[in-house]
């Protein structure tokens, strides 16, 4: 697939919704590839028309939508988004059934004294909207480490998803990925 990272301080708002844009990334569904949606979390309205413009185009909503944990979670404030607007954009995602999402990026936004409950509410929102098998793990790595090791994050994943069934955690950790990306 195909990532092109919009949250640039030079890429404006809107700029993957101009014509040629949405062209490019209807070309991919049609070369069989995905594209991964990487944005500001407070323009996630502008990834949701993208989706509806290229519906044979398979896309992946990347590091949970981009969301800071913090917002989510009602413990901290920011003018990266606010907290009902993400989680109204992710369920907008959700109910498109060619969009997937990246459990990933979050832990890079977390503060020195993180704990796997402070990324649950992230997690478990998407987890929660999106259906079982349209949610795929990863690591975000070497970005992750700007709030924790590897290790640690993988480790705060599988805490937070312990009490989801056996399948469902086998889905997100494994098989998802497997079957959308044609791996074997």
């Amino acid at each position: 697939g195909v990532r092109r990272v919009l949250h640039t301080p030079e890429t404006g708002k809107g700029h993957c919704l101009s014509d040629g844009f949405v062209r490019d990334v209807q070309l991919l569904g049609e070369l069989g590839l995905t594209y991964d949606i990487c944005m500001r979390p407070n323009e996630l309205a502008d990834g949701i028309e993208l989706v509806d413009r290229c519906p044979g185009t398979r896309f992946i909503v990347d590091h949970c939508g981009n969301a800071d944990p913090a917002i989510v979670a009602g413990t901290g404030a920011g003018d990266s988004h606010g907290r009902d607007q993400w989680m109204g954009d992710m369920e907008a995602f959700a109910q498109r059934p060619h969009v997937t999402c990246k459990i990933s990026g979050i832990v890079a936004r977390v503060s020195d004294s993180w704990s796997a409950n402070d990324l649950a509410p992230t997690i478990n929102h998407c987890l929660d909207v999106f259906d079982s098998e349209r949610v795929i793990a990863a690591s975000d790595w070497p970005v992750c480490t700007l709030g924790a090791s590897l290790a640690d994050w993988f480790t705060a994943l599988r805490s937070i998803v312990s009490s989801r069934s056996e399948a469902d955690q086998r889905r997100l950790l494994h098989d998802n990925a497997i079957e959308l990306f044609g791996l074997s």
